[in-house]
């Protein structure tokens, strides 16, 4: 007996060897083995510099006009002001949304402080990005003013801190390069995958493909709800005389 059990024991090692002896062989593959050639990758011209939009981009400011933009309140023409090629938001008109829809995205935009310093921490150079009308990529003047990490520039606001501070001081442009995956939900309105954002905040990595819990939130625990697939983007007034050019976004 004891025989009989050795001998189903060394033939069950061997059987649990042979994948390690044939995963160690080489496999002979011609090199067009791993080749593949189709789909075509389609051709996308780039901006004559980084920050300029590819062929593909959607141009949602130029520097003329907001005619892609409307008010968040009212529907109508934006009150915010357009000048020498950028625009400024005008306190207590509210916020703006783009007229077009947007999911899956890369979106570009620069932003200043105002040159005249004044508050602190979230009373200082305040506005936000708001992808999809939900998730807010934090705008503030944080150059040289404290404030909870997770609040100021560049954070995922109330969710994740800037893995560093590449702020520029108030009056320069900032540029955030955002790359966002919105949320996916089935049919029932049950969460199937969480939105994930890439930040790169004058061409310094930010926050590096992070989980977003939810929509944000000033107080309280942001928890999911169904929306539809593509939503606006929305530009925050938060009082202070932030000012905004250059925008466009491709989509993913």
């Amino acid at each position: 007996m004891k025989n009989i059990l050795k001998s189903a024991f060394t033939i069950a090692a061997i059987f649990a060897v042979l994948p390690l002896i044939a995963q160690q062989q080489d496999i002979k593959l011609p090199p067009e083995a791993t080749e593949f050639w189709e789909p075509v990758i389609r051709k996308v011209t780039p901006g004559a510099q980084n920050n300029l939009p590819p062929s593909d981009a959607i141009v949602l400011f130029d520097g003329n006009n907001l005619n892609n933009f409307v008010s968040d309140r009212t529907g109508g023409f934006p009150e915010w002001k357009v000048e020498n090629g950028a625009f400024t938001v005008t306190p207590r008109t509210g916020d703006i949304r783009t007229k077009q829809a947007f999911g899956d995205m890369q979106l570009h935009i620069e932003w200043s402080a105002p040159t005249v310093i004044k508050g602190e921490g979230q009373g200082r150079g305040n506005s936000g990005i708001f992808l999809m009308s939900h998730y807010e990529v934090q705008v503030l003047d944080s150059y040289e003013s404290r404030t909870y990490s997770n609040g100021q520039a560049a954070s995922i606001y109330k969710q994740h801190p800037p893995l560093v501070n590449a702020m520029k001081a108030p009056g320069e442009w900032n540029v955030y390069d955002i790359f966002f995956t919105a949320p996916k939900f089935n049919a029932d309105g049950m969460l199937v995958s969480p939105a994930r954002v890439t930040v790169v905040h004058n061409g310094i990595l930010v926050q590096n493909n992070v989980e977003i819990k939810g929509p944000t939130e000033y107080i309280g625990i942001p928890n999911y709800k169904a929306h539809p697939a593509e939503m606006p983007i929305k530009l925050q007034d938060h009082g202070d005389l932030v000012s905004y050019r250059n925008i466009w976004v491709r989509k993913l």
